[in-house]
Parts: structure tokens; sequence; C-alpha cells
């Protein structure tokens, strides 16, 4: 049962954090673009950068299992203040996306608290938290 548990959080790692890497390197090859639109919803610049780097290295992070209760509680953060920044306006996108946001942020947080599971990086380095 032990092994099936391992494996079942390595699946739930990648299928959390594909999400943010995708994205993530969206962002990152289309640097201007996303500048564009984060400044249109009057996020400044500064953020974009800070961005790129949750979303794609924290999402690679989660997914091999490095400062995983760590970078999970960055981005359960995250994820909540983007659904609170970026889609709350339940006229334009109804409240999907809003919700969609919070019940990922749900699943970080539980990653957070159960941690990375024996097969990861964190583990092999004997990491608490």
């Amino acid at each position: 049962m032990k092994k099936l548990e391992d494996t079942g959080i390595v699946l739930a790692r990648i299928l959390m954090a594909v999400l943010f890497v995708v994205a993530g390197w969206g962002k990152l090859t289309n640097y201007e673009g996303t500048q564009q639109f984060m400044a249109s919803m009057g996020i400044p610049a500064l953020f974009v950068p800070l961005t790129v780097l949750l979303e794609f290295g924290g999402g690679l992070a989660i997914m091999f299992g490095f400062l995983t209760r760590t970078t999970a509680l960055i981005t359960a953060i995250f994820t909540v203040l983007t659904a609170i920044l970026a889609h709350s306006n339940f006229a334009v996108d109804g409240s999907t996306m809003f919700l969609k946001n919070i019940s990922i942020a749900g699943g970080f947080l539980l990653l957070a608290i159960t941690g990375p599971g024996a097969l990861s990086i964190d583990r092999l380095l004997g990491k608490k938290w």
C-alpha cells in the first residue's frame, strides 16, 4: 500500500504542477505580452519575473519534489491572490476560473501539509520542510 501511496503522490505532484510549468513557460517566451497583460490588470511590471519564477521554477520544483512544502505553500498563496486579482470579475468569466484557482490552492495546501512523498528530491536530501 505504501508503494501505491508514493506513486500516487508523485502523480499528484505532476498533475498539479503541469499547469504552472506550461503557464510559466508561456509567460517566459512571451515576456512582453505577459507584461502588457499584467499591466492591463494594474499589476506592476516588477511582478512579471516573480510570476514566471514561481510558475515555471516552482512548478518544476513541485514536479521533482524539491523544496516541496515551502513551494507548495507559496504557490497556494499565489493562486488565491491570482483568483482575487485576475479572476474575480464574474461578469467576464463567471465564477469558474475563480473557483478553479481556489481548488488548486487547496491541492497545494494539502501538499504543503503532507509533503512530497518518498519519491522526491526532498526525501533524497533528507529534507523535512
